[in-house]
């Protein structure tokens, strides 16, 4: 028998779905309709001096009711990609900006 004559060849099983990554940031720009971009900071040490340092990593998040604002400390969850350069949503806002 041919493989062209019903065969199948077996299959492999599912994978398990990829553990999201999480991230917490700072919000320091909400002037997109339904997008806010999120300051996450994080300590790394040099290879090879040693020396910690610090790093940021702007995200573009996905803000489904616009609750967000500039200063907010928000949870981000890793998601399919939502346009261009948006891969993350946010999950929760664990604090609010003082309105001072």
């Amino acid at each position: 028998m041919t493989p062209r004559e019903g065969a199948t060849a077996p299959r492999k099983p599912a994978a398990a779905p990829r553990r999201r990554r999480e991230m917490l940031g700072e919000v320091v720009s909400d002037k997109m309709q339904k997008t806010v971009v999120v300051v996450v900071k994080r300590h790394t040490r040099h290879p090879k001096y040693g020396k910690v340092l610090r790093r940021i990593t702007r995200l573009k998040a996905h803000d489904e009711k616009n609750e967000c604002q500039v200063g907010d400390y928000v949870r981000l969850v890793e998601t399919r990609p939502l346009s261009k350069d948006k891969h993350f949503r946010v999950v929760e806002i664990l604090e609010k900006a003082s309105t001072a």
